[in-house]
């Protein structure tokens, strides 16, 4: 039996939890609707405007992708990857669910592929510690950016080249990139021409939040290894039938009228809840679709209704011990999309330690896998019966043609549900102020008002709005923090301070060294191999 995706609603129709569900009637009526918005989107594709739907059909980018993964020398094991909000969020998802746990951490032998490392936020933390970790000498850099022009991508992309060409040598520092980015405009186009850099496109027809499967998303994971024609598999399969005509065959239907009447009748909060630590990120994913597309200030004729849906990422189980209270017993405003896995994989037996105990003897013999699901099982019941609408989607497994199918329905959803609320799904003009802002205070040219506008709202005195806390100064370090032992986990060994006088545990006792021999040395260059 192959995978598979399926969606049981119950728990949020009137007919099973009582007057608080989605009324069957309100469903009816949303069918004119949710018609109306199929056929305005279809004339959008066949005009050209929107072009995700028809990604899964198209064999010739996965053909372009595989040979250039199949082209890097084999001594390139890091990859980089540089990108922010829809450039990030997909295939950072990806990755998370259909990799191990703890994939940058395993031998070469285990994984599938090359290790990769995420630089999505502007924060000089993260940036330097990433940089630390990584060994530019064996890592390609993978920029994506559609529009060419994010300031937080093309800043890490500027410290990258420079620490690869220190790396590896001014001569070599191009070979070592490769940019995801518009077919025609932005620097990163411009740059690539001027340097040979190797380039991908995303398709102008396609936003950044729905770009998972092209080269945003498709590229990364398979310099991971992932196989991305499954992935694309599962995709085709779900875009098929998000084009049923019945409301109750056609999941992305089903899923905006849902989700529309429950915006209709004051629950604005639609909350993703995955029930498995791989989906989590995919929830972060569906957040940023589902805001960015959703909440806008006019409607398609222009007028004014500021109007939008707040997602929600949660987790299940943890959530159950920070947010359920509220989900439960807080306002009647949310409607919770439970996200299940039915074959977990690897199981985890709990042993039958502490029979005599009642808090351990029942877990004894069951699995982790188990009491993961009857915790979710009984949360969605819980909610229900206390009138709390919710819907369960389950992955048979978590495998590319499952993945592939999550996001393509979800990405198909939000163009129905968007179009039924007559707005534009497809742009985002409520980022673009504070974009400009930020150009204004870095100094870019023809920004200066921006600047100038900011620092004067900025002055704006408020009486009693701002406070401060005055805090002691840190203590000087004890000699126990002095001499600690630092744990270096992707080396896998300790390494001692320098004053340390003895081995630390762990660490291979050291071997008399060749005269002349200092520390490890840069490999030769890496050039690319020809794709066999």
């Amino acid at each position: 039996m192959g995978d598979s995706w399926t969606l049981d609603v119950r728990n949020a129709l009137a007919e099973m939890i009582g007057p608080r569900g989605v009324d069957a009637a309100a469903l009816e009526a949303l069918g004119p609707a949710a018609d109306d918005a199929q056929r305005r989107l279809d004339e959008r594709r066949r005009a050209g405007e929107i072009g995700f739907s028809a990604l899964p059909f198209d064999p010739a980018p996965l053909d372009a992708l595989e040979t250039f993964v199949a082209g890097l020398d084999r001594r390139i094991t890091e990859v980089l990857v540089a990108g922010i909000g829809g450039s990030s969020l997909g295939p950072r998802a990806l990755c998370r669910a259909l990799l191990h746990r703890w994939n940058e951490l395993l031998p070469p032998a285990r994984r599938p592929g090359r290790r990769l490392w995420f630089l999505e936020n502007a924060d000089p933390a993260t940036v330097s510690a990433t940089l630390d970790v990584v060994d530019l000498r064996r890592a390609l850099v993978v920029v994506i950016t559609k529009s060419g022009g994010t300031a937080e991508t093309l800043a890490q992309w500027l410290v990258a080249w420079d620490r690869m060409a220190k790396a590896v040598g001014a001569r070599q520092v191009a070979s070592r990139f490769v940019f995801v980015t518009d077919p025609k405009r932005g620097v990163l186009r411009q740059v690539a021409g001027e340097r040979g850099v190797p380039t991908f496109a995303v398709p102008p027809e396609v936003g950044g939040r729905f770009s998972v499967f092209t080269p945003v998303g498709l590229l990364p994971a398979a310099l991971a290894g992932i196989d991305i024609r499954r992935l694309m598999s599962g995709a085709a399969a779900a875009a098929t039938a998000c084009r049923r005509p019945g409301r109750f065959e056609n999941p992305a239907r089903l899923l905006a009228a849902l989700h529309v009447a429950a915006l209709r009748a004051g629950r604005p909060i639609h909350v993703l809840m995955p029930y498995a630590d791989r989906l989590r990120d995919a929830a972060d994913w569906f957040r940023q679709l589902w805001a960015e597309s959703l909440g806008k200030r006019v409607d398609r004729s222009g007028a004014v209704v500021e109007v939008g849906p707040t997602p929600v990422a949660a987790l299940g189980a943890v959530d159950q011990h920070s947010q359920v209270q509220l989900y439960a017993e807080g306002p009647h405003d949310k409607l919770i999309t439970v996200l299940a896995v039915r074959d977990p994989g690897a199981d985890v037996r709990i042993p039958k330690l502490f029979p005599r105990h009642a808090e351990t003897a029942y877990l004894g013999g069951a699995t982790i896998g188990g009491l993961l699901d009857a915790e979710r099982r009984a949360t969605a019941a819980a909610l229900a019966r206390a009138g709390r609408p919710n819907l369960t989607i389950t992955l048979s497994a978590v495998t590319p043609e499952t993945m592939g199918a999550l996001f393509q329905i979800y990405e198909e959803t939000t163009a129905l549900a968007g179009t039924m609320m007559d707005i534009d799904p497809f742009d985002q003009p409520g980022v673009e102020e504070g974009k400009k802002l930020t150009f204004g205070l870095m100094g870019r040219p023809g920004f200066e008002d921006r600047k100038s506008a900011l620092e004067q709202w900025e002055k704006k005195e408020v009486p009693n709005a701002t406070l401060a806390v005055d805090l002691p100064a840190s203590p000087a370090a004890g000699p126990a923090a002095r001499a600690g032992t630092r744990l270096n986990l992707l080396r896998s060994k300790a390494i001692a301070p320098p004053t340390s006088p003895s081995r630390p545990v762990g660490e291979p006792r050291s071997r008399p060294r060749p005269k002349g021999r200092g520390a490890a040395s840069a490999p030769a260059p890496i050039t690319k191999r020809s794709p066999r």
